[in-house]
């Protein structure tokens, strides 16, 4: 993971931390952002292999409004 979102999940982590919310709201908001972050390494990863089989799927994951 780059320095750059490490420092944006820490500040987000930060930010809910100092939340003014029980510690349930704020685990059940950590534990989406968990998921979020799953989800967009996942699509990450999808993405590299797809590009690898074309390098027309970069062009038309743009058009979609994918990347």
């Amino acid at each position: 993971m780059s320095n750059k979102r490490v420092e944006h999940l820490q500040r987000i982590k930060d930010a809910i931390k100092n939340a003014d919310l029980s510690e349930e709201e704020k685990s059940n908001a950590w534990r989406h952002i968990e998921e979020w972050y799953a989800e967009d390494k996942s699509f990450g990863t999808l993405y590299e292999k797809l590009a690898e089989i074309s390098p027309k799927i970069e062009a038309l994951m743009e058009e979609l409004g994918l990347i």
